[in-house]
This record gives C-alpha cells, structure tokens and sequence, in this order.
C-alpha cells in the first residue's frame, strides 16, 4: 500500500473503524453482510468518520478564517478589480461558512460595502460550493483526483457566474435597504493564539450542533440505498443509460436543505450502487449551493430576477459539471 493510498483510506477513509465496527457488530451476532447488519454497520462507521472529519476540519478551517473577519475580506476583496477580482472572492469562499444559509449574510455585508455585485456573487457561489472542507471529505469518499477537480470546476462557476452577472449591469436589482446599508469601517481587534483556538473550538461546536440532524438523516438514507434499495433501480434512474440523470439529480438536490457532511453519506451510497459520478456530483452541487432555504433568506436582499439569473447560471453550471465528470469518470475511478 502507497502513501496515498493509506492517507486515502486509513486517514481519511477511516476504513480501520469500518473494520473494527464490523468487528464489534459480530461479536455482538450481527451479520453485517445482510441488510440489517449492513445498515447498522454503515450508519455508525459514516456517522462517526463524518463527525470526527468535521471536528478536526472545522477547528482547522476555523483558525485560519479567525485571520478573515468580514472587514478584512471587504479591504481585500476591494483591492483587486475584473476578472482578477471574481477569482480572489471566489478562492476567498473556501475558507469561509460550510453551507449557502450562512454565507448570505456575508454576502449581504460586501454588497452593502459597495464590492462589484459580480464579486459577491463569485463569493456567494464558492462559499458552499468549495469549501476546504469539502475538499477533504471528497478525498476520503472519492480519492484525491476527483475532489481536486470538483473544486477546480467549482471555482470556475464561481467565476464565470460572477463574471456574467457582473457584465449584465444588475445592480438595480439589489434590494434597496442593501444598497444603502454601510459596513462598519471599525479598526479590528488583535486577536492572541489563544483566542484563535477559543474561537475555533467555539466554531466546532456551533456547526456540529446545527448539522448533526442533517448528518443523522443523511447516513440514514445513505444506508437505506446501499443496502435496502435495488442497485437495478438506481442503475435505471441514474446510470449511464439515462442521459437525463444529471438533470434530475441537480433538480432534486434543489428542496433540500444540508451541507457537504449531511450529502456526502447519500452520494457515496449512490455512487455504491451504480449512479454515475457525474450523477451523484450534480446532486452534492445542487443541496449545497441551491438549498430552498438559502434562495429564501437570498430573495430578500436581491429582486426576482436576480434572483432567477443566479439558479439558472448555478444550474447550468451544474449540470455541465455532471455530464463533464460522467465523461471522464473512467479516468478518475
């Protein structure tokens, strides 16, 4: 076994807690060969490794973002201009919020600081999309190759969603109160080593509490399709015979409200019972990036058809990236 191969599966996989759960399960007289089994076994091994993943992710993640205030993106953001510009907010949404709901708020402070509304928007689109976090996780579902290039082609919808909305002059569709809000210009506190850890810990434990349902509810399902759910049927809705399957998977993903963690459990079963990784990618893209819930909190600071513009680039942009990754998917995988 390579390096990477152990970082990939024993590191980050955490595929020796798999074994020692499916140990600990026979003892107890559980077949985790069988359904039953298989759905314990899978629901404690990916609830575990997610929580251990986002721990140390989110303490990580969280101390470098303690050196990022709002105001200090703002000062950072506003020294580059065009396209230089869209590329900074969107490298900058990677270390920022893991989901679109707390990203909005963030967004709603740039664009009231007056930031370029395609700059935002760059930031806007990366921030749920590819963050570090996601980065890493997809690492340990999908090997190193497939996550560099989900977060590569991230970035460029990022991008180029911004690039477009910035070139369409939709400014006037920014509610008025954001317009004429202002962001405080205040001088930002020296924080010490300490604070930084104090704070990241606090982080820690903020996210783990709000996505732990989404968590649960998604290593559920996880474990009701890979071992409950004909692996004929997913084949026939999301396999390669279905050109449609990235259409429906990036639709689908669209009601949903959760972030990487609480997606990565469904995609991985899927991905187990023969949906294309365009498919399953598609799906990731579209819970993070066009939850309900986030287009809700969005639709009160932009007007409708800013609103409507931003879905159907992200979608588009979707959608391309799963038929992209279904073409190439041999090369990955």
């Amino acid at each position: 076994m390579g390096w990477w191969t152990f970082l990939q599966d024993e590191v980050l996989g955490m595929r020796w807690l798999s074994r020692l759960i499916g140990q600990g399960l026979t003892a107890l007289g559980l077949d985790v060969s069988g359904r039953l089994g298989g759905s314990v076994l899978f629901f404690l091994y990916d609830t575990v490794k997610i929580l251990v993943l986002l721990g140390v992710l989110i303490f990580l993640i969280s101390y470098v973002q303690s050196f990022f205030p709002p105001e200090r993106s703002r000062r950072i953001l506003g020294r580059f201009h065009g396209l230089g510009a869209n590329c900074v907010a969107a490298l900058l949404g990677t270390v920022t919020p893991f989901c679109s709901c707390s990203s909005i708020p963030l967004f709603i402070g740039f664009t009231s600081a007056g930031l370029p509304l395609g700059v935002t928007f760059s930031f806007l689109i990366s921030s749920p999309m590819v963050d570090l976090g996601s980065l890493v996780l997809l690492m340990s579902v999908f090997g190193g190759r497939v996550a560099v290039v989900y977060v590569v082609l991230g970035l460029v919808i990022a991008v180029l969603g911004g690039t477009l909305i910035e070139r369409l002059h939709l400014e006037g569709e920014v509610e008025e109160f954001i317009r004429r809000a202002t962001m405080a210009d205040g001088p930002q506190e020296q924080l010490r080593i300490r604070d930084r850890l104090r704070y990241a810990w606090g982080q820690v434990v903020q996210t783990a509490r709000k996505v732990l349902p989404y968590v649960l509810v998604g290593v559920a399902l996880g474990a009701v399709i890979h071992n409950w759910i004909p692996e004929a049927f997913i084949v026939g809705l999301l396999g390669e015979n279905n050109p449609f399957g990235v259409v429906l998977a990036a639709l689908a993903g669209i009601p949903m409200y959760a972030d990487i963690f609480g997606t990565i459990p469904i995609a991985e079963a899927l991905l187990a019972k023969g949906a294309q990784l365009g498919v399953v990618l598609a799906f990731m893209m579209g819970v993070t990036t066009l939850s309900l819930p986030s287009m809700i909190m969005l639709r009160k600071a932009v007007k409708p058809k800013l609103l409507g513009i931003f879905i159907a680039i992200c979608t588009v942009g979707i959608m391309l990236v799963g038929y992209f990754f279904n073409a190439i998917s041999p090369l990955l995988l």
